[in-house]
Parts: structure tokens; C-alpha cells; sequence
């Protein structure tokens, strides 16, 4: 059920749009789904920017795995969009942030104040974004 008492079951949704969906809602979603459709598309098609950041922290097969983890970002991204299972889209979201952050925002190893802030500031984006995915998986 909803966190505002709807009857509805939160894994179950039809269509993008169902009765009872509050306009807000809608554009949470949209908005937090998209940057992960667009950023895994990205990942997924060219990775060769994430690729040195993976072997920098020993993921074997690196390259694969950087194609991987974007396809299962745009997926998850997606399905929140359109609030198609959006407790097992946020779950997956969330294991997807872990390697991700870790591997691309390494600020306590950045020696220049500028890029160490710029590092600080979309890690700890990344963990909010986690965190509302947390909200999300968590409902009942």
C-alpha cells in the first residue's frame, strides 16, 4: 500500500498514469528516473570515460561491467519514470549508485580544492539520490 494510506499495491501499476496518481508524484518520478536513463544510455554506449575510474578500484572486466551497470541504470530509470515496479527499480538503482560513487567520486584522494569540492559535491548527491531510492524500496 501507499505511505498515504491508497489501498493500491505499490509494485502494481498499469499504466504510466493511473487514477489517484497526484500530478507531484508524477513529476517526482519523471524527474528522478530521467538522469538515470539518460546517464546509463550514455554509459552503456560509450564507456571508455568510466572504464579507467572501474580498474581504478580492481573491478575485473571493466569495460563490461561499466556497459552493465548504464543498462541496468537506464532500465531502473526508466521503470521508476513510469512507476513500474518502483521498490525493485529503487533497489537495483541503489546497488547500481554503490560502485559508481565509489569509483567515480573519490574525493578524499583528489589533492586540487576545486575538482576534491566538485568530487565531494556528486558524492554526496549520489547518496541522496540513494537515499530517496531507499524511501522508495522501503514502502510497504
Amino acid at each position: 500500500s501507499d505511505l498515504d494510506g491508497d489501498p493500491r499495491p505499490t509494485e502494481r501499476k498499469a499504466n504510466f498514469y493511473e487514477k489517484g496518481d497526484k500530478p507531484l508524484e508524477i513529476i517526482g518520478r519523471v524527474a528522478l528516473g530521467a538522469p538515470f536513463v539518460k546517464l546509463g544510455l550514455e554509459a552503456a554506449q560509450n564507456p571508455s570515460a568510466r572504464v579507467k575510474a572501474a580498474e581504478g578500484i580492481g573491478l575485473p572486466a571493466p569495460e563490461a561491467l561499466v556497459r552493465f551497470n548504464g543498462a541496468a541504470m537506464a532500465a531502473g530509470g526508466v521503470a521508476v519514470a513510469l512507476g513500474k515496479l518502483p521498490r525493485t527499480a529503487s533497489a537495483g538503482l541503489i546497488l547500481s549508485l554503490i560502485p559508481t560513487t565509489y569509483a567515480g567520486h573519490q574525493f578524499w584522494n583528489v589533492e586540487d580544492p576545486a575538482v576534491r569540492k566538485a568530487h565531494q559535491i556528486n558524492f554526496l548527491k549520489n547518496v541522496a539520490l540513494a537515499g530517496a531510492f531507499a524511501v522508495i524500496a522501503a514502502r510497504d
